[in-house]
C-alpha cells in the first residue's frame, strides 16, 4: 500500500519502485581495492585533524581578539565535526581491520567532543541496518501521524523550526527521538543487547572523564575562555552533525519513500539516502556527503567512497540522485533544509510505502492538508 499526497514523479521515475538490480551487482561493480582499509592512511587523517585543531587553539588564545574569535569558532567547530566523522569510521570498522585500534581511536576522538563512542556506535549500526524503515530506523525517524498529533505545540515548534532541530544531537544522545525511549549512556537501555552493556559502561566512563576534565579546566582558565575555546566550537560541530545527517535522508527536490513491513529491504532503504556536495569542505569532513554507497557498504573507507560511487552509478541508474554542485560555501543546501523542515512533518500510520505529509496549520504552512 502506498500513501502519498501527490504522485509527482520526475520524468516518470518512481523512487519507490522495486530496483531492477541486486545489491550484489552494486558490490561487484566496485573495484576490489576500494574495500581495502589502510590503518596508516586512516591515522594520517587523525594526525592532520588534531594538528589543525591544536594550531587553531594556539592562534585563538594568542590573538584573543573579537575579530578572530568568530573565524575560530566556525573553523574549529568544523574541525570538531571532522573528528566526529573519523570516529564514525572507527564505529563502522572502516578505519582499520583491527577492532582494538578502532575502539581506542574511536573512544579518544568521540570522547573529546562529548560523544559516548560505543553507545553511539551501536545505535548508529541500528540506523544502518534499518535505514528507510519508518519504525525501526534510528536517525531522524519520521513521526507517524498519530504520534505527531499527540505532541504538544511547543514540541512541534521545536522540531520543525530552524535552528532548533540543528541543536538536537546532545538531547538525542540522552533521550532519543519522540516515540522512542532509552539513552546512549544507560547500559540497560533497550538500545543495547545484554552482551553490549560493558562496552556502553566503558564509553560512558570515558565521556564522564572528558566532561570532568572540562569542568576542571574551567576553574583554571575561566569558564568564559573555555566557552570561547571549546564550548562554542562544540555547538558549531553539533549544527554540522545535525545538518549533514538530516540532509542525508531528507530534503531532496523529489519526495522519497519510507518503508514498512514486506516492502522494506536493506537495498530499498539504502536507496532513499541522498548524496550532497559541500564544495571544498568535502575534503575537510572526509567526504561524508558521499553517502549512498556508504549506507549500502559502510565497510568502505571514506577515502575510497568517491571512486566507489562512480563505479556504482551505472548500476544504480535513476536510483542515484546526482548532488547539486556547491559554490565556495554550501549555502545551496539551506533551501533544501528549510523546505524539508517546513513541509516534511509526518507519515501515515498505515501503508508499507509512505511519503512525508505536511501539517498546513504548523508555522502557517501552505502545504497539502493531511487526511
Amino acid at each position: 500500500m502506498v500513501v502519498q499526497e501527490e504522485k509527482d514523479y520526475q520524468n516518470g521515475f518512481d523512487p519507490s519502485a522495486l530496483p531492477p538490480f541486486k545489491i550484489a551487482e552494486i558490490r561487484a561493480a566496485i573495484p576490489k581495492h576500494c574495500w581495502v582499509k589502510n590503518p596508516w592512511r586512516s591515522l594520517s587523517y587523525v594526525l592532520r585533524d588534531v594538528l589543525v585543531i591544536a594550531a587553531l587553539m594556539v592562534a585563538a588564545i594568542h590573538f584573543n581578539s573579537w575579530y578572530f574569535w568568530p573565524i575560530y569558532w566556525v573553523a574549529q567547530g568544523t574541525m570538531f565535526w571532522a573528528v566526529f566523522v573519523l570516529g564514525h569510521d572507527c564505529g563502522h570498522g572502516s578505519f582499520s581491520n583491527s577492532p582494538m585500534l578502532n575502539s581506542i581511536v574511536g573512544h579518544i576522538l568521540h570522547s573529546s567532543i562529548l560523544v559516548p563512542y560505543h553507545g553511539w556506535r551501536i545505535s548508529h549500526r541500528t540506523h544502518h541496518q534499518n535505514h528507510g524503515h519508518v519504525e525501526n530506523d534510528e536517525s531522524w525517524v519520521p513521526l507517524t501521524e498519530s504520534l505527531y498529533k499527540s505532541l504538544d505545540n511547543v514540541t512541534r515548534m521545536m522540531r520543525f523550526t530552524v535552528p532548533f532541530p540543528m541543536l538536537a544531537y546532545p538531547f538525542y544522545l540522552w533521550r532519543r527521538s519522540p516515540g522512542k525511549v532509552g539513552s546512549h549512556f544507560n547500559p540497560y537501555s533497550n538500545l543495547f543487547a545484554p552482551n553490549e552493556r560493558k562496552e556502553v559502561v566503558i564509553s560512558t566512563i570515558c565521556w564522564s572523564m572528558m566532561f570532568s576534565l572540562l569542568l576542571y579546566l574551567s576553574t583554571i582558565i575561566s569558564p568564559i575562555l573555555l566557552l570561547k575555546v571549546y564550548g562554542i566550537p562544540y555547538w558549531i560541530n553539533v549544527m554540522w552533525l545535525d545538518l549533514v545527517t538530516y540532509l542525508h535522508h531528507h530534503g531532496y527536490k523529489q519526495k522519497l519513500p519510507w518503508y514498512r513491513g514486506k516492502e522494506w529491504s536493506y537495498l530499498r532503504g539504502g536507496l532513499t539516502t541522498v548524496d550532497r556536495d559541500y564544495g571544498w569542505i568535502n575534503n575537510i569532513h572526509h567526504d561524508i556527503g558521499t553517502h549512498v554507497v556508504h549506507h549500502l557498504f559502510p565497510q568502505i573507507p571514506h577515502y575510497h567512497l568517491i571512486e566507489a560511487t562512480q563505479a556504482a552509478k551505472p548500476v544504480l541508474g535513476e536510483y542515484y540522485r546526482e548532488p547539486e554542485k556547491s559554490g565556495p560555501v554550501p549555502f545551496h543546501l539551506m533551501k533544501y533544509l528549510m523546505q524539508s523542515i517546513s513541509t516534511d512533518h509526518f507519515v501515515s500510520d498505515a501503508g508499507d510505502i509512505v511519503f512525508y505529509q505536511s501539517d498546513p496549520g504548523l508555522n502557517n504552512n501552505s502545504g497539502t492538508k493531511s487526511e
